[in-house]
């Protein structure tokens, strides 16, 4: 694209096979005539395949866009049977009721199933880890405890990476943020270097108390796993607005956590929505147990079928490519030919 962007009302040379391209995707019905101006028709065309593609769907022609658009079909053929590849041995959970996160679709789906159909369908948008290091683990297990107004117990790495650097720097951010100190001899808001070396030297923790400001907001879904991980809400709620979403530093932030406590909770009929939120917002902690534990995957699907639509997401933690190259080794040692 010339100058980098298209917008809409500008003339660019390739709308024609523009056009041609997201005709042939379902982007754009057929028979839309052909033009050289970027039009009203035409970015609805876009923003339809950027929506698909996990792209911001804002109607600008820039490279990322046109990267997806020049995909070569082969490439998709080959990410769907990853994709189905991976759903072949992804865990099957069993039971009435199920929570399901697609990572890099930054999508939680909660549902129950009866005679072999989805029922109650619930659908929100979650931040998972950072496609770095710190990404968000696959695995399967189930919601056993909530915790309202809950402390937030910093992650040894993040204290040593990012904490405590910055309480050296600024030693007000702990009373200011709500941290405390906790040490063999109790609990401490004194940003001393006894306090500091003692977190450093795995002898004490830092604890932020439940509040407004606290990083895990105000509700916390408990399933045990190996990697420490689990679901809950923000303070910072405007990054649900991000197409986006891999922000986190591997936990799971839910946008809607009064309508998945409600789901999670709907065989103890006392936890009303009022009573979730009375007590998210009490700022005393409360653990309670989930009489019938949920299960729940954390699963890793690049391609997703809604609403009869192909939705194709970034392989953001490079998942895709670890199990194709895993692929085609099975197959060089077995002489199998590629697929074509």
């Amino acid at each position: 694209v010339p100058g980098g962007k298209l917008t809409e009302g500008h003339s660019y040379a390739g709308m024609p096979a523009l056009i041609e391209r997201l005709v042939l995707l379902g982007d754009l019905p057929q028979g839309t005539p052909s033009g050289s101006v970027y039009d009203a028709t035409v970015v609805a065309g876009v923003k339809s395949f950027q929506q698909r593609h996990g792209l911001e769907p804002d109607g600008v022609l820039g490279k990322g866009t046109l990267d997806q658009l020049n995909t070569r079909p082969i490439d998709r053929i080959r990410q769907i049977q990853i994709s189905m590849e991976r759903l072949r041995w992804t865990p099957l959970i069993e039971g009435e009721r199920r929570i399901v996160v697609n990572v890099p679709e930054f999508m939680l789906r909660a549902y129950h199933i009866r005679n072999q159909k989805i029922e109650n369908l619930i659908e929100m948008k979650v931040i998972v880890g950072k496609s770095f290091d710190t990404s968000t683990p696959l695995f399967d297990g189930a919601v056993s405890k909530i915790e309202f107004s809950p402390y937030w117990n910093v992650p040894i790495s993040i204290s040593r990476k990012e904490l405590i650097p910055r309480l050296r720097r600024n030693p007000s951010y702990l009373q200011s943020q709500g941290f405390e100190f906790v040490t063999q001899s109790g609990v401490s808001q004194s940003v001393s270097e006894a306090n500091l070396n003692a977190v450093l030297n795995g002898q004490a923790r830092i604890r932020q108390r439940p509040g407004p400001k606290n990083s895990l907001g105000d509700i916390k879904f408990i399933f045990p796993n190996n990697d420490a991980i689990y679901l809950h809400h923000t303070p910072s709620t405007q990054l649900f607005n991000r197409t986006r979403r891999d922000l986190s530093h591997g936990c799971i932030r839910v946008e809607e956590p009064v309508r998945l406590a409600q789901f999670v909770l709907e065989k103890q009929p006392e936890w009303t929505a009022s009573a979730i939120e009375k007590a998210m917002t009490a700022k005393k902690s409360k653990t309670i147990n989930v009489l019938e534990p949920v299960p729940v995957v954390l699963g890793y699907s690049t391609v997703v079928v809604k609403n009869n639509k192909i939705y194709f997401f970034p392989d953001i933690y490079g998942q895709d490519k670890i199990l194709d190259n895993a692929i085609k080794k099975v197959a060089a040692s077995r002489n199998i030919p590629p697929a074509s």
